[in-house]
């Protein structure tokens, strides 16, 4: 194999990725893109055809298709091989089948800031609808789980909304417990705080944080 040096790989990997979609792929292109974001050709093609009207969503899609072929063509340069050798992004690597790839997390947070909780909890039950099992979020446990414990000391009453949800959803998690127990300690809810600790230890007999703060709260308790 005749050696080429590593400068005139990158010129000629960037000069591919400065090339435009050839019309015969056009249409395939545009199909995989439509897959990728789980939108329809009008979502980008937003004007009457030939109207002359701005379509933003198209640009944007044009300028994230060279940003495309920039990184696969970084991505070959990096590592001296060919396409076909290499691992490739596309549309789907980020976007998953939704036309914004943001976090789950994010979409909630957001939507507790301006809603409130009921409606983060209304928009979690529907993005699972939607889209559990397809990648596009992560449904886990951790993901309410970690909202929750941001809000557990000051917005208690938001985050036992989140973990009772995530309790639905995920029932032996026994971290959600713990934390939950907190929220409730927050709202000088021991009673409930207990209950919450005695789950979790139900779930994780060796728990060591819920039977130290279960054991903590009969103290108090007992000494009160």
């Amino acid at each position: 194999m005749k050696w080429v040096p590593r400068a005139l790989l990158v010129l000629a990997a960037f000069a591919a990725a400065a090339q435009p979609v050839p019309p015969a792929n056009l249409a395939a292109t545009m199909q995989d893109i439509s897959h990728a974001l789980g939108v329809s050709c009008g979502y980008c093609h937003s004007a009457e055809r030939g109207s002359g009207q701005p379509e933003p969503k198209k640009e944007i899609a044009r300028a994230m298709m060279a940003m495309t072929r920039d990184i696969n063509a970084r991505i070959e340069a990096a590592v001296g091989k060919t396409a076909a050798e290499t691992a490739r992004v596309d549309c789907v690597t980020c976007h998953r089948g939704v036309a914004v790839p943001r976090q789950l997390s994010d979409v909630l947070m957001q939507t507790l800031r301006e809603k409130g909780a009921a409606a983060a909890v209304a928009q979690y039950r529907d993005l699972y609808d939607r889209y559990s099992g397809r990648g596009a979020y992560d449904f886990g446990e951790d993901t309410l789980l970690g909202i929750a414990q941001t809000l557990a000391n000051s917005r208690p009453d938001d985050a036992i909304a989140l973990l009772q949800l995530n309790l639905e959803f995920h029932p032996k998690s026994a971290q959600s417990y713990v934390v939950l127990a907190y929220a409730y300690t927050r709202k000088i809810d021991d009673a409930s705080a207990m209950a919450a600790l005695e789950k979790a230890l139900t779930i994780e007999p060796d728990n060591g944080v819920a039977r130290g703060q279960l054991e903590q709260l009969k103290s108090y308790h007992r000494k009160r």
